[in-house]
C-alpha cells in the first residue's frame, strides 16, 4: 500500500485527474477498475474518481510498490540523471518570483519550449531551478510540473511567465487566455514610422513553410467583396491587432515599442513588413540590404525583438527586462535615443 498526501498542486483536482496523473502510465479503465474494487481509497473511504481533493486528504493505493513504479515510470526519469543537463540556469534571469509564478528574462538563442527530444529550453531550466531550491520535490513532478505560459521564438529576447505551483499556472493561463497581461516588445525598423496608432489586420500561418502573412483590414474587406478580382482563401485568416508607439528616429531607423494586443505565431514582424516597415536583422520578414549592414556593422545574427515589459494589474505585477547589450550598441551607433524602464504608451 501507498498513501499520497494531497499537496497544494493537487488541491482541488477530480480524484480521478490525480491518479491519472500520479500512475500516468496506467490505462484510465485500470485506474477505474482499481477504484471499483475498492484498491483505491480516498480518506479511507470508498470513491468513484469524481471527488474533488483538498489538501490533507489521504489518497491510499492497495497495489505493491513494484506494480505502482511500473505505471510511474517515465515520470522522474529526466530528473534522476542530469547528465548534460542545465545547459541553461534561469538564476540569474530572473525578474520577478512568488509562491506561484516566477518571471524570466530570456536570451537570445533559448528555447521556450523543447522542440524536440534532446532540447534544453527555459521549460526545462524552471524544472531544474524549482528542484534544486527546494520548490517541489522529485514526487511531486508525478502530478504537477512547472511550466512557461508563453512563448517566445528562440531569437526573441525577454519576457517568459511561468507557473511554479498549480494555481499559479491556472491563474496565468487564464490571464494569458483573457488578455489582462499587457505585453510590450521593443524592435528597430527600418524607415520612418510616425504617430502612435494602433492598427488591426489579417494574419494566416503557412505551416508547410513556417511563415505567417499579414494583410490590411481594408485588403481584406476588398478581397471579401463579390467583384474582387483577386481571391485568397480568407477563412484561413484571422484578426489581430498591434500597437506601435514610436520611441526614438535617426538615420532612417525608428526605434519602436509595440503593444501585442493580439497574440500569433509571428504576428509583429509579419505585421511590420505588411506596413513596409522591415524589423532589423529579420531574415523571414526583413530587408536583405538592412541585414547585411547590420551585420557587417554589429555582428547582428538574428532578427531584434525583444519582449520588454509587462503588466499584470489585477496582481500589481510590473515586470521590466533591460535591452539586450547587442541592442544598446546598435541604438548607440545608429543614434537612438532608449530609456530604461517602462514606459507609457
Amino acid at each position: 500500500m501507498r498513501e499520497v498526501i494531497i499537496g497544494k498542486n493537487e488541491d482541488g483536482q477530480r480524484l480521478n485527474k490525480f491518479l491519472m496523473k500520479y500512475l500516468n502510465q496506467a490505462p484510465s479503465s485500470f485506474v477505474y477498475k482499481m477504484l471499483r474494487k475498492k484498491n483505491i481509497k480516498l480518506n479511507d473511504k470508498r470513491a468513484d474518481g469524481s471527488e474533488i481533493v483538498s489538501i490533507g486528504d489521504s489518497v491510499k493505493i492497495f497495489l505493491s510498490d513494484d506494480t505502482i513504479d511500473k505505471f510511474k515510470s517515465g515520470i522522474t526519469d529526466d530528473y534522476n540523471q542530469k547528465k548534460s543537463r542545465e545547459i541553461y540556469k534561469i538564476d540569474n534571469d530572473i525578474l520577478y518570483q512568488d509562491a506561484d509564478i516566477i518571471v524570466i528574462n530570456k536570451p537570445v538563442g533559448i528555447l521556450s519550449q523543447k522542440a524536440g527530444k534532446d532540447d534544453y529550453s527555459v521549460n526545462e531550466a524552471v524544472v531544474d531551478y524549482t528542484l534544486n531550491n527546494g520548490i517541489i520535490s522529485k514526487e511531486e513532478l508525478s502530478t504537477f510540473k512547472p511550466s512557461v505560459c508563453n512563448r517566445l521564438d528562440r531569437n526573441t529576447s525577454g519576457i517568459i511567465w511561468a507557473g511554479i505551483s498549480l494555481k499559479g499556472s491556472k491563474e496565468l493561463s487564464q490571464a494569458f487566455k483573457g488578455r489582462s497581461i499587457d505585453k510590450y516588445y521593443y524592435t528597430i525598423i527600418k524607415g520612418k514610422f510616425d504617430n502612435k496608432l494602433i492598427v488591426d489586420g489579417y494574419i494566416s500561418r503557412d505551416e508547410n513553410k513556417l511563415i505567417s502573412k499579414v494583410i490590411t483590414r481594408e485588403k481584406y474587406e476588398e478581397l471579401s467583396s463579390d467583384t474582387a478580382d483577386e481571391r485568397l482563401d480568407l477563412n484561413s485568416y484571422t484578426r489581430i491587432e498591434t500597437g506601435f508607439y514610436p520611441v526614438s528616429y535617426e538615420n532612417d531607423y525608428t526605434l519602436i515599442r509595440i503593444k501585442l494586443i493580439t497574440g500569433k505565431t509571428h504576428q509583429i514582424r509579419a505585421h511590420l513588413k505588411c506596413l513596409g516597415f522591415p524589423v532589423v536583422g529579420d531574415v523571414k520578414y526583413g530587408d536583405k540590404d538592412v541585414n547585411s549592414y547590420m551585420r557587417s556593422k554589429y555582428n547582428l545574427r538574428n532578427h531584434l525583438l525583444h519582449a520588454g515589459d509587462a503588466c499584470w494589474k489585477e496582481k500589481s505585477i510590473s515586470v521590466h527586462a533591460e535591452l539586450p547589450d547587442i541592442f544598446k550598441r546598435i541604438c548607440d551607433g545608429e543614434g537612438l535615443k532608449w530609456q530604461p524602464g517602462i514606459q507609457e504608451d
